[in-house]
């Protein structure tokens, strides 16, 4: 498919548009995704960078994360929503928030991160693979969810 995807904030201030279809979806257990979708989870969603176009104002937070990278977070400044992350290790892919897109029927995980840190009632589909923590080198792991997302 290569229909373009939209998203945005709660309050309509930041639009996104995502080129070139369907990306790959996992599913982040860590108490950091936790903390950051105030859930038990986060649906990321990893695209190239010049595949996301945004319209508005972006405010951002950063963070070090479990590998040692800098996490930038970009969020609506006028309404807080997270809308999605870079790595200083890998700049030339970004991650979208899954529930940041207009349309979410689509999103399902193909992978799941951390689990070792997962909410003892979340039940997950034996069929969708985990991982007890991320693999080890995760932008390789993230080509390789499907062919070319990016």
């Amino acid at each position: 498919m290569s229909e373009a995807l939209t998203g945005g904030c709660q309050c309509g201030a930041v639009r996104f548009t995502v080129s070139g279809g369907r990306p790959p979806v996992y599913a982040c257990h860590c108490r950091e995704c936790q903390k950051q979708s105030a859930s038990a989870f986060a649906l990321s969603v990893p695209v190239a960078r010049d595949r996301l176009t945004i319209e508005g104002e972006t405010a951002t937070w950063q963070r070090l994360s479990a590998s040692g990278a800098t996490t930038t977070c970009h969020f609506c400044p006028r309404c807080g929503t997270r809308l999605y992350h870079e790595s200083s290790r890998s700049p030339e892919r970004i991650t979208i928030k899954g529930g940041a897109f207009d349309d979410t029927s689509w999103i399902a995980p193909q992978a799941h991160l951390w689990v070792s840190r997962k909410q003892p009632w979340v039940m997950l589909d034996p069929d969708v693979p985990t991982h007890d923590t991320q693999p080890e080198d995760l932008s390789a792991w993230r080509d390789g969810l499907v062919g070319d997302w990016r």
